[in-house]
């Protein structure tokens, strides 16, 4: 790593960080981004705070930091702040594992205090209802191969919990129809297998059936499970496009991602019993407390069911 009288060089530490989190991490290309322009932001303040156009690492202490924090925080959430905070600890963990750096002047600021979120889903009814009129939709004669792939994207979406870019990565060969399970590559290129249910799987022989004759040479020469209009890979954006369409033609107007889905099926299968560590495994959560975040989701359907039902629930008195 680059050096000089004066310290160590802050354009070559990133350079050099962000090809760690590349070739060694293996994270995706929108992480990347995401640590680029953190990194970029903070790069910006330190100049400006500093005097220097080429920052060295010795000049920036925790004030500084805290001082750029606070001239941005009308500016930003203060989740987005914690990213930011979070991405420069990563920056100087990296730097302090390498022996390039001693210090982490990020470690000894706070992150800003935020409240827990309580993931989005859709209730049974409307997941159901949403799901039903892709498939009466795609089975409509003469209807178009678009109204098959979107019935059994979302099915395999709402069946399997994968995150959109999980399901845009898949490819035709991480499927298993016989065993009724799929291989899911996920965050940091970690490999997990996750079952997928027969409405899926319908749906998906569906799709397949009108592929062939869509696509007869794309599906020998590529591999992308779920295609657009040219044979190519569907992409993140595309999804959320294609599902805020489907919502509206079925009737439900309420604002739903793609991720809304994936917590849909956290909640629902929590709701009915399932087992918080297996709902963690087919998540693919490398931490247990970012699938207990779905305990909150059902502790309160619980207590709403309560007071709506128990005869002397505090409700029920206060009414």
């Amino acid at each position: 790593m680059e050096q000089n009288k004066d310290g160590l060089d802050w354009n070559k530490a990133v350079d050099l960080f962000l090809a760690h989190l590349r070739h060694e991490r293996g994270l995706s290309e929108e992480t990347l981004r995401a640590y680029t322009s953190d990194l970029a932001q903070w790069h910006g303040c330190f100049k400006g705070r500093t005097g220097r156009e080429d920052v060295l690492l010795t000049d920036i202490s925790s004030d500084v930091i805290r001082a750029c924090m606070a001239a941005r925080h009308k500016a930003l959430e203060k989740t987005s702040q914690a990213r930011k905070l979070s991405s420069l600890r990563s920056f100087y963990r990296f730097l302090n594992e390498r022996e390039a750096f001693g210090e982490n002047p990020a470690e000894r600021v706070s992150y800003p205090k935020t409240k827990r979120k309580i993931p989005s889903f859709m209730g049974v009814d409307d997941l159901f209802h949403f799901l039903d009129s892709l498939r009466r939709n795609a089975s409509r004669p003469g209807i178009s191969w678009r109204s098959c792939r979107n019935w059994a994207m979302f099915e395999c979406l709402y069946s399997t919990g994968t995150r959109v870019s999980e399901l845009v990565g898949m490819n035709e060969s991480d499927l298993a129809c016989e065993s009724g399970m799929v291989r899911v590559m996920g965050k940091g290129s970690k490999e997990r297998v996750v079952p997928i249910g027969d409405k899926a799987m319908e749906a998906l022989r569906g799709y397949f059936s009108v592929l062939d004759q869509q696509f007869p040479l794309a599906r020998v020469q590529g591999s992308a499970l779920f295609r657009n209009a040219r044979g190519g890979r569907l992409t993140t954006r595309s999804v959320h496009r294609i599902l805020k369409m489907e919502l509206k033609r079925c009737g439900l107007w309420q604002q739903m991602s793609p991720h809304g889905l994936r917590h849909s099926f956290a909640t629902h299968l929590l709701n009915s019993g399932a087992d918080l560590r297996a709902i963690q495994e087919m998540l693919g959560h490398s931490s247990l407390s970012t699938t207990q975040r779905y305990t909150h989701v059902h502790m309160d359907l619980l207590m709403k069911t309560y007071d709506a039902a128990h005869p002397r629930s505090r409700k029920k008195i206060l009414d």
